[in-house]
């Protein structure tokens, strides 16, 4: 059964599901963090993860993602140097991925933002009715990578890292931070002068 609720982990990094909830997610190709990052990525879940263990019930919500939130800063930071082949510079596949993000919007789910970079991508998504965060995430990076790999010529490896980071948005302040830094990210990584210049984005729509 599809999980609404709870905390659990599939991989890196720890994940909270809290029914009818807001989220901005962060998945990425497979080769864009060095082999390190990831081991060191996997201890810090692992104390992590047993630390929420130890918590009552009621506190883990509260004491989830807080360590991870000056870390997770530090893996974007990496990610904007586009380390790895970078396949979402290309046009033909970050036309791919807008498309596939954008095709269920307002049926499926709520996308409040959003910005393919050349080897990550960013979204601000609320899942609706039966739909949940897990399945549309494998829904965007099955068909994605299926349609890149065919263009790619390439077969065998893996497109995307099979982790996902996502953060639970608890509040309105941080749901604008996270279109925000959404929005902004092709800015703050060098690739243009506004927001709005950069084609693979919620902000040129506007």
């Amino acid at each position: 059964m599809p999980l609404r609720s709870g905390f659990h982990s599939r991989g890196y990094l720890p994940h909270l599901k809290v029914e009818g909830a807001t989220y901005f997610v962060t998945f990425r190709l497979a080769d864009s963090l060095p082999k390190e990052v990831l081991l060191r990525l996997k201890a810090q879940r692992d104390d992590l993860l047993r630390k929420n263990s130890q918590l009552p019930p009621e506190l883990v919500h509260q004491e989830r993602g807080q360590p991870f939130e000056g870390y997770a800063s530090e893996i974007d930071a990496l990610l904007d140097r586009s380390n790895g082949e970078s396949w979402l510079g290309r046009a033909s596949i970050a036309s791919i991925v807008a498309s596939a993000l954008n095709y269920f919007a307002s049926t499926h789910y709520e996308l409040s933002a959003w910005v393919v970079m050349p080897n990550h991508v960013h979204a601000v998504i609320r899942p609706l009715l039966e739909h949940t965060l897990d399945e549309i995430l494998h829904s965007w990076k099955s068909y994605t990578a299926n349609q890149a790999n065919r263009l790619l010529n390439r077969s065998g490896n893996p497109f995307w890292q099979k982790e996902t980071y996502d953060h639970w948005i608890r509040d309105e302040t941080d749901h604008a931070h996270c279109c925000q830094y959404t929005e902004t990210n092709p800015v703050k990584a060098g690739l243009c002068a506004r927001p709005e210049d950069w084609c693979w984005s919620s902000a040129s729509q506007k």
